[in-house]
Parts: C-alpha cells; sequence; structure tokens
C-alpha cells in the first residue's frame, strides 16, 4: 500500500515513516499543503494521512480540492483539533476518517486496514490466494502450513498481488505503486525481487 503523509511536524513525521515503513507500507511525505496537492494531483495513491494545520495550505481546503478534483483516495485526518465542529468540518470537506492526536500507533493501523477495506469491492482481512494466506494486520504470510519470511519488499510485492487479483502490471506500474518516488529502483531490480519472491 502506497501512503501520502502530508504534515508539517517533524518528530510526528519521523515517528509515522518509521512506523509505517516497519508494517511494509510505501510512505511519500509532504511538509506542507501546497506540496501535498501537487504530489496527490501527480502520483497515485491508496490512502493519504492529511494533517489539518498546515502551512500553504491547510488540510481542509486540501481535502476540499482533492474531492473537487474528482480524487477518490480514502483520506484520513490527523489533527490535534478536536471540537465537535472541526470534526464536522473535515469529514464535511470529503474526509473518510478522523483522529485526534496525540493518538496510538496501533489504532492507527487498524483505522488504515478499515479504510483499505472499504469501496465498491471490500477485501477480506486476510488476503488469500489457494494455500497461500497474507495477513495485513500481523504482516504474517503462510503457504500451507508452513509460515513464510519475506524482505519487506517481498511482502509488498505479494500484497500487491493479492489485492489486485488477476490484473495484470507492467514493471513500470509496479515500481509506481510500491516505490515512493524519490526511491525507485531499475526495472531490473523488480524482476529480481519477483523471482526471489516465487522461489519463496
Amino acid at each position: 500500500m502506497k501512503i501520502l503523509l502530508v504534515e508539517d511536524d517533524e518528530r510526528i513525521t519521523d515517528a509515522l515513516v518509521e512506523d509505517l515503513s516497519d508494517r511494509n507500507y510505501v510512505v511519500e511525505v509532504a511538509n506542507d499543503g501546497q506540496a501535498g496537492w501537487e504530489l496527490a494531483d501527480t502520483f497515485t495513491y491508496d490512502l493519504i494521512l492529511l494533517d489539518v494545520m498546515l502551512p500553504r495550505l491547510d488540510g481542509v481546503s486540501l481535502c476540499r480540492r482533492l474531492r473537487s478534483k474528482g480524487c477518490t483516495t480514502p483520506i484520513l485526518m490527523l489533527t490535534a483539533r478536536d471540537t465537535v465542529g472541526d470534526r464536522v468540518a473535515g469529514l464535511d470537506a470529503g474526509a473518510d476518517d478522523y483522529l485526534i492526536k496525540p493518538f496510538d500507533l496501533q489504532e492507527l493501523s487498524a483505522r488504515i486496514r478499515a479504510l483499505s477495506r472499504r469501496g465498491s469491492s471490500p477485501l477480506p482481512p486476510v488476503l488469500e490466494w489457494g494455500e497461500l494466506r497474507l495477513d495485513p494486520s500481523t504482516c504474517d504470510v503462510a503457504y500451507g502450513n508452513r509460515s513464510l519470511t519475506l524482505s519487506p519488499t517481498e511482502y509488498r510485492l505479494l500484497e500487491f498481488f493479492l489485492r489486485h487479483g488477476r490484473r495484470v502490471f507492467s514493471r513500470a506500474q509496479i515500481l509506481e505503486q510500491l516505490w515512493s518516488f524519490d526511491q525507485i529502483p531499475e526495472e531490473s531490480t523488480v524482476k529480481a525481487h519477483i523471482r526471489s519472491l516465487r522461489q519463496n
């Protein structure tokens, strides 16, 4: 899953990037609302984590702008503003969920999983293909009764393929979905990761 984090507090950003990366998410960061708009307008994300109080363009205005341009990506607002009016403003602007700071990272992870299951064809909590099982809540992967140990990249590839069923993707599409724009490897690297995944 590829996440856009729009947050101007460096301490919060570092903690979230570390935790989300440990959970095998690809995270791209924007430190202000305008930068968030430019990234969201250029790249495709599975989820946007959006602070409300941002420089250059506040989170509510950014959310409203994204929705007015037809963006259907789930948006989870993260903010210290906790009045009912603030929550209503965020949700009315188009946010799918609203989480008050400070929050527990486990709760954030659960909300991300819940948002990823929404949509026209909700996915089951555990992804399966034959005897292969992947549990996004624990990052456990098993084939039959055997537990598999995958690298973070192999895990992201497998989850991506399981979430998209029988669709076929080019290497370029896989690169865009599973790596941040500033860390995109060569296409040959993708082939090597897929080959390693098959050998597991």
